[in-house]
């Protein structure tokens, strides 16, 4: 155990995790820890990837909610922007001067419609945002008005998933013409996001999914240019089917946003050589740092990190690089990990590779990144907790 009277090594009290400069076994746990190596890999790939095909990468932010990881995706990536789900979420890429906002969500509470008209005169960019109901148009049309503001709009298409969005391509040319017929609104394009089939296993099974998403879409392109109504952008796409929508000819740009971190549950499905996508594809680059907090069960270590340091809605962890040692289940304030060999000891730290990337984000407000086991940087979830 380290010295805790040693204050280069441990603060009483500190609010943060870590601080640059200390070994990654300093770290307080139970702490979200990214290996930047493998971040910028996986960030320098999907840009390449969109890139020699023609595509533009809007990354989804709602996956890590933070400003700095943005900025890298831009900058090593040519990330065009940002997705996000939220209007919160939204309004603190703008104060960051991020210029390419969608909000890929509907918006249809007043409050939260005023606040999404003040985001282009924030950003100083442009921000759009998905509609799909006509009475929506004339919702957002008066408060942009209202703000001197203008929004971009992306007619939804439920290409699958069984949430927002219309279901017929005549609902799609009512919508865009309502918007194009409104003032301060500008069509902008088709929002078409398959999230259903994003975690299926099968490489077959989830192209299937697309290839019927990219008829429906399709379809309703043609509609809307027969009515002399050009679609600039078709947008979707995630990390489970964006070799997909770069290669249908139809989608422009693509939403991927696990791609950068990975998770247990992504990691599980397969590429088309049947591999799994963490082992080929994707690395490992976000990690849930844990504890040993006791061993007084001969066959089970208690860690620090329960369901308050994480989500397990796609499944529990998978302990990093071990296969001795399994995460079985957790309460509140502790994880238990089968050890029948006794192999830890209290003190240890483990990697954590949480079930789903994007909740367990939302619980924690900082990133300690790491490279050769050291504490490279540590950086605010900027948007967590951001949900209204």
């Amino acid at each position: 155990m380290k010295d805790t009277n040693n204050l280069d090594a441990y603060e009483v009290g500190y609010d943060i995790p870590a601080k640059p400069g200390m070994d990654e076994a300093d770290i307080q746990t139970p702490a979200l820890v990214l290996d930047l190596d493998a971040l910028e890999r996986n960030i320098k790939k999907m840009g390449d990837y969109a890139r020699a095909h023609g595509m533009r990468h809007r990354a989804h932010g709602k996956m890590h909610k933070s400003v700095d990881v943005l900025k890298l995706q831009m900058d090593l990536g040519g990330a065009v922007g940002v997705c996000c789900q939220k209007v919160s979420e939204a309004e603190v890429f703008a104060r960051a001067g991020i210029k390419e906002i969608l909000v890929s969500n509907q918006v249809r509470d007043p409050v939260k419609i005023a606040r999404l008209a003040q985001l282009p005169r924030l950003s100083g960019g442009e921000v759009i945002v998905c509609v799909d109901d006509p009475a929506n148009v004339a919702d957002l049309s008066r408060a942009a008005g209202a703000a001197g503001t203008v929004l971009g709009v992306f007619v939804e298409i439920d290409c699958g998933a069984g949430r927002c969005g219309v279901t017929t391509t005549p609902a799609v040319v009512e919508i865009a013409k309502a918007v194009r017929e409104a003032d301060h609104l500008i069509y902008r394009g088709i929002q078409a996001y398959q999230g259903a089939m994003q975690h299926m296993d099968s490489f077959a099974d989830r192209k299937a999914k697309i290839d019927a998403a990219i008829v429906q879409v399709q379809d309703a392109v043609d509609a809307l240019t027969a009515e002399g109504i050009a679609t600039d952008l078709v947008s979707g796409g995630g990390t489970g089917s964006y070799y997909f929508e770069a290669n249908s000819g139809l989608y422009n740009e693509v939403q991927c946003g696990s791609y950068a971190f990975m998770d247990a549950d992504y990691g599980r499905i397969l590429d088309q050589n049947g591999q799994r996508i963490d082992a080929g594809e994707w690395e490992n680059a976000f990690f849930l740092l844990t504890s040993v907090m006791s061993h007084a069960k001969a066959d089970k270590a208690i860690c620090d990190a329960g369901l308050k340091a994480q989500s397990v809605d796609s499944g529990l962890p998978v302990i990093f690089g071990r296969d001795d040692v399994e995460y079985i289940k957790c309460s509140d304030e502790h994880g238990v990990i089968a050890d029948p060999a006794q192999v830890l000891k209290v003190g240890d730290k483990l990697r954590l590779v949480p079930g789903h990337c994007d909740p367990t984000a939302n619980v924690h407000d900082w990133y300690v990144g790491v490279r050769n086991g050291k504490v490279d940087c540590v950086w605010p979830i900027s948007a967590r907790g951001k949900a209204y």
